[in-house]
């Protein structure tokens, strides 16, 4: 899944327009272009498992990983907001998660430097479903994913709410 979602369909393939695209990013809206990145990432790995690529052993791979957004989301809120512990972390993460201990150390260190950073995979995702869901009630039986998909992409990586507006959605 690490390929789907680093190189095609994935980061790669949808950052490749960025360098056509001149970005009026001024810093402020960073947060929300991560959140299309991760999710339009995350949503690949989605994809590729509803198109059967891998068969049964990467879709459950897929699933696991969609556990660690969620888990990852929770620890990013949770140590910034609740006093979430190392220790109540890492817990979380390798015994709901089924993360290494190293992988949810690594987590828990990056969560503590990034806050929300981890989060926004989650949040992408979501907003990336939502704007498939959106273009799919808007063009019923006549919706095409791949139409959709290069058009998502053909604007780079604004915050999913510009990528709905430009898509009429």
């Amino acid at each position: 899944m690490k390929q789907c979602h680093e190189a095609t369909p994935g980061h790669y393939l949808q950052l490749a327009p960025r360098k056509q695209v001149q970005s009026t990013n001024d810093g402020a809206s960073d947060l929300l272009e991560r959140n299309i990145c991760g999710g339009w990432a995350t949503y690949a790995e989605q994809l590729m498992v509803e198109k059967g690529y891998g068969g049964p052993r990467v879709k459950m791979q897929q699933l696991k990983m969609k556990l660690r957004l969620i888990i990852n989301a929770i620890i990013d809120q949770k140590i910034h907001t609740a006093g979430m512990t190392e220790a109540e972390a890492l817990d979380l993460m390798m015994k709901e998660g089924f993360q290494e201990e190293g992988e949810a150390a690594g987590k828990w260190r990056r969560a503590c430097l990034t806050s929300t950073q981890l989060s926004t995979y989650y949040v992408g995702n979501a907003e990336v479903n939502e704007i498939r869901n959106a273009y799919i009630a808007k063009k019923g039986s006549s919706a095409d994913l791949k139409t959709m998909h290069d058009l998502m992409i053909s604007f780079g990586s604004p915050a999913p709410k510009y990528v709905k507006e430009l898509m009429d959605l």
